[in-house]
């Protein structure tokens, strides 16, 4: 269990908050210059960001809007075609801790994103530093 399960950040939050972090983050990914980690994005921003927002919506204790438009999220299965590596879970935590920074998610409740998001990012690591596979 993590600690946004304690409490329903969803209500805290509400949805325009996370919209606005789910933009704020995906500005930051469609700006970096490095194509192995950009090309694990989509080109459409507009579909990621409402990829994310509704997933993070879901997630944190709102309506199922992720699961109704696209079915079980499956993280891993979804992002297993892409080679995620330590340092690419590092860039994207930094730019998602940037973000929720930028966008003025309260400390309690960033805090307890960061937990998760931290231990989703490694969670979703398939390929070792040598480049060998994980799973």
């Amino acid at each position: 269990m993590f600690r946004i399960d304690e409490v329903n950040l969803y209500d805290e939050l509400g949805l325009e908050k996370i919209k606005e972090l789910s933009r704020a983050f995906y500005t930051k990914v469609y700006a970096d210059k490095d194509p192995e980690f950009r090309g694990m994005f989509p080109d459409d921003m507009e579909m990621a960001i409402q990829n994310q927002y509704e997933f993070f919506a879901q997630r944190l204790g709102g309506l199922p809007l992720y699961s109704a438009r696209k079915g079980h999220p499956a993280l891993r299965a979804r992002h297993a075609h892409f080679h995620i590596t330590r340092r690419h879970a590092e860039r994207w935590l930094g730019y998602m801790r940037n973000a929720m920074t930028e966008v003025g998610i309260p400390d309690d409740a960033r805090g307890r994103l960061d937990e998760f998001l931290t231990d989703t990012a490694y969670f979703m690591q398939n390929v070792n530093d040598d480049g060998s596979r994980i799973y």
